[in-house]
């Protein structure tokens, strides 16, 4: 029964390997972490993340946890957000922090590139209809302003503002004086950071993983 088992298990894990590039000592890896978080339950909740110390000063911890449960970064076809995610769906979020390495070449450093903008953008249009709008930019910039204690909340909705209107002025600069800017497009949001490198700067270390270190092929070495 137990060898059994533990062949289903490797079974499994080896279909993550193809599907998120992770190795597969980096997949048991990341399950013991999964099991130490859902206290060896199959799903874990919101809950189970707030618990993280790490976590607990961040000013856009919020978002970070939601991006966990929100279906689009799960490599789903839908939209919405669940209440609990099992062990895949933690995973495949875990792979957009998946940095390149010498092996991976220029279309999937592109592609990975692209998987970590969708990712932010998604983090920021929290209503999932494909714009940033500047309510939602403004949140987002207010809380991680004015949680640092160096600057009141007017003050950071005024920063965000000025801000939005920039990007306006860019993607659109022969708008009116009195046209409304509907928001930022994922297009927009690409050119935005064209300029920014951020393939291997993207990690997450409050789960006790340094994704530094986990490549994206099928093998450590």
């Amino acid at each position: 029964m137990g060898a059994s088992q533990t062949r289903s298990e490797q079974h499994k894990f080896q279909d993550l390997v193809d599907r998120t590039g992770f190795s597969l000592e980096q997949i048991k890896n990341l399950h013991n972490r999964f099991q130490q978080l859902s206290g060896n339950e199959d799903t874990i909740s919101r809950e189970n993340l707030e618990s993280i110390p790490a976590l607990a000063n961040n000013p856009i911890r919020k978002q970070i946890i939601d991006a966990f449960f929100d279906k689009r970064n799960q490599h789903q076809d839908e939209v919405g957000s669940c209440e609990e995610i099992g062990f895949e769906q933690f995973l495949m979020v875990m792979s957009h922090f998946r940095p390149p390495t010498l092996r991976t070449t220029v279309e999937e450093r592109e592609a990975m590139r692209k998987e970590k903008l969708r990712f932010l953008f998604n983090m920021h249009d929290t209503d999932n209809d494909g714009t940033i709008t500047l309510a939602e930019y403004r949140k987002v910039v207010e809380e991680l302003l004015s949680k640092s204690g160096a600057i009141g909340r007017e003050a950071a909705k005024a920063i965000a503002d000025a801000a939005m209107l920039e990007v306006a002025s860019t993607n659109v600069p022969h708008m009116a004086p009195d046209d409304f800017y509907e928001g930022i497009t994922f297009e927009h949001f690409e050119q935005i950071l064209k300029g920014l490198e951020m393939e291997t700067r993207m990690h997450i270390r409050f789960l006790d993983v340094d994704t530094t270190t986990i490549g994206c092929g099928k093998s450590t070495s």
